[in-house]
């Protein structure tokens, strides 16, 4: 096992919850990009491929783990990709000023 394997995989997946949990807050996706998911879904898909063909330990876990939150944090991506943009409290009183 490599700690430095598991170092970037823990720094990697501590990412993703609170990526999938600020989308599922706010609804909305607006900069996100499913083509930088697939790209990091796919890595950890050869990452995984690694571990069972030549590698087997523990760090296996921390793949799967990661790749279950991106596939969730993918899942609300295409849930809410349709929905518009939320209009923030900031550009609100910006138009309300405006209008005055």
């Amino acid at each position: 096992m490599s700690i430095f394997e598991a170092g970037m995989l823990v720094c990697f997946g501590v990412s993703w919850p609170l990526a999938a949990y600020k989308t599922y807050k706010c609804k909305c996706v607006q900069g996100k990009s499913i083509y930088f998911s697939i790209l990091i879904l796919v890595g950890y898909l050869c990452g995984i491929t690694h571990k069972i063909l030549y590698s087997r330990d523990i760090v296996i876990l921390l793949y799967l783990l990661n790749t279950l939150f991106l596939l969730i944090d993918m899942a609300l991506w295409f849930k809410y990709r349709n929905d518009p943009a939320p209009v923030s409290i900031l550009q609100e009183e910006h138009s309300i000023s405006k209008d005055s």
